[in-house]
């Protein structure tokens, strides 16, 4: 006889012991038969708990918290359970005069649903709630991922590309070295030795040899194919902008795919700490934001295109055509161009080879766990440095930031420079340029040199992450859309000089604000000429492309 599965739980934390006992009375008494219901007094102890199950291998169906608890407030707690079970649902437990904060949460932690206390009788206000919500619950899919196993050689370039995509695309993987007992087992199972790295080994066991990143993502549970061949709406790019478009074109009808060539969330999925997003208070990291904006989209019915490569744009007729790099295509009646900015590649004697191999460009944050007890050297004055500094000091022994201005205030946010200036591990070094490195199979040494006073060092380094300027991913639009000399998107206004509408301009109107020199394909977000290079500006664009595109659509 098979052993029977494990109840679902249903866990509620309140400090007020005589509340907490209630509640857990309450919903025992209805649900305790199919589900298991475990109740806490703090949010420590309830986070404890649910580690426990995750470690289990176990479901959780609800959440029920408490807001006013001293050790950990309710959103607090809530906002942490989020990344052990993020299909949970969200219940808020409030006093009457603490609904803004139950309005503040469904911003903070998706909340779904607020309850005022007393509840009484837990027939009309207690038990309908969590109906709806283990309702909703069992709907999603709870299958249990399973493991995804990497192979590879320790300093290797795209051994790291690989589980950096792994992991910004949030799939969980285990990683072993070549040459460890366990990674040689896995190699030996495979039929390859260590020439043939990386190695990827699927949950099912299949082994991916040498895996391109769109081979990985369909056999890892990406979606790569599109459904249809015609949409209303194609973005290109998963940043900010383009999840922003994303849900604002599905919300409002239109049939929307989003296509990513690496990993929805763009640089801002990448980093540890966003603290001056509004809505969010506390902060929120890049990943959680990212996976909210993701599912958030998915809900409206927008589709999600993982690990695909646009190559070109063209216009035919009244469709606009996007072209992948394996030759196939999707059409659709308007394009939101999303693609973002990568970080500019550091012009330094030695390092290019070097890049994956201990010089990273970008937060990097699955090397943080390897660089503990060790320096760490971020390049870089604006606020992704800054973001990434603070991270890294919770790992390494020591955060040296190499600034080229003479001071921080210059690029980065006043509340960031102050939470640097109070962590002790943290140096910031002004008027300092990195003009060179070397290392055999990985970094071991950089060159600096003081822009001031023209002295130089060497210094022994192993990490070094480049967060320095601005390159727009806009080489795939070479002859159809018009940029500006550094190659960001010119749009709406910048394209009518001296009266004159661009080159090729067909209708009877100038462009829209966000609309490209080609009509019907708009922009949003840092790869624009001229935007505002914030979180906040980029969803706020990816918005208003979608408002501009319904506008487009009226008047065709």
């Amino acid at each position: 006889m098979t052993e029977a599965a494990p109840r679902p739980a249903i866990l509620t934390v309140d400090d007020d012991p005589s509340v907490s006992r209630a509640v857990a009375r309450d919903l025992r008494r209805k649900y305790g038969e199919h589900y298991r219901i475990i109740r806490a007094e703090s949010g420590p102890q309830a986070l404890e708990a649910l580690r426990e199950i995750k470690l289990r291998g176990e479901q959780v169906a609800v959440l029920l918290a408490d807001y006013r608890m001293p050790q950990q407030s309710g959103i607090e707690f809530l906002e942490e359970a989020m990344d052990l079970f993020p299909l949970a649902r969200r219940v808020l437990l409030t006093a009457y005069a603490d609904t803004d904060a139950a309005i503040q949460a469904i911003n903070v932690v998706d909340l779904d649903h607020y309850l005022l206390k007393p509840w009484d009788p837990p027939e009309d206000k207690l038990y309908p709630v969590v109906d709806a919500l283990l309702e909703a619950w069992a709907r999603a899919d709870h299958t249990p991922m399973g493991e995804t196993r990497v192979v590879a050689h320790r300093w290797s370039a795209r051994s790291y590309e690989v589980r950096d995509f792994l992991a910004r695309n949030q799939v969980p993987y285990r990683w072993y070295l070549a040459d460890d007992p366990e990674g040689q087992r896995l190699l030996s199972a495979a039929g390859v030795d260590e020439l043939a790295l990386p190695v990827v080994i699927t949950a099912d066991g299949e082994a991916l040899v040498q895996p391109t990143d769109a081979e990985i993502a369909a056999k890892v549970g990406l979606t790569t194919a599109p459904a249809e061949d015609f949409y209303d709406l194609v973005v290109v790019g998963g940043g900010p902008a383009g999840l922003g478009a994303a849900v604002y074109g599905a919300s409002e009808g239109l049939r929307t795919v989003l296509v990513e060539r690496l990993a929805t969330g763009g640089q801002a999925g990448q980093s540890s700490r966003i603290e001056n997003y509004l809505g969010f208070p506390d902060g929120v990291s890049g990943a959680q934001l990212t996976d909210r904006a993701r599912r958030q989209a998915q809900k409206f019915g927008a589709e999600m295109l993982t690990a695909r490569d646009v190559v070109r744009l063209d216009v035919r007729g009244s469709a606009r055509v996007v072209r992948f790099d394996d030759g196939s295509e999707i059409a659709a009646h308007t394009v939101i161009l999303a693609t973002g900015v990568s970080y500019r590649l550091l012009d330094a004697t030695g390092l290019e080879p070097l890049s994956g191999q201990g010089v990273f460009y970008g937060a990097a944050t699955t090397e943080a766990p390897n660089c503990a007890g060790q320096d760490v050297y971020i390049v870089g004055g604006a606020n992704s440095a800054g973001q990434s500094a603070v991270y890294f000091a919770r790992h390494a022994r020591r955060v040296i930031m190499l600034v080229r201005g003479d001071s921080l205030a210059r690029s980065m946010s006043h509340y960031l420079i102050q939470q640097i200036e109070a962590i002790d591990n943290v140096e910031v070094r002004c008027c300092t340029e990195v003009v060179g490195g070397s290392g055999d199979d990985h970094l071991e040494k950089l060159t600096l040199r003081n822009n001031a006073t023209g002295e130089s060092e060497t210094v022994e380094a192993h990490w070094l992450f480049v967060f320095i300027g601005a390159a727009p991913r806009t080489g795939w639009l070479d002859g159809m859309v018009a940029r500006d000399p550094r190659g960001f998107v010119l749009a709406g206004p910048d394209l009518v000089i001296g009266g004159e509408r661009p080159r090729g301009w067909t209708l009877d109107r100038d462009p829209y604000h966000l609309e490209t020199s080609v009509p019907g394909v708009f922009v949003a977000g840092d790869v624009r000429a001229e935007s505002v290079k914030r979180v906040a500006s980029a969803v706020g664009e990816g918005a208003m492309a979608v408002t501009l595109v319904h506008r487009y659509l009226e008047k065709r």
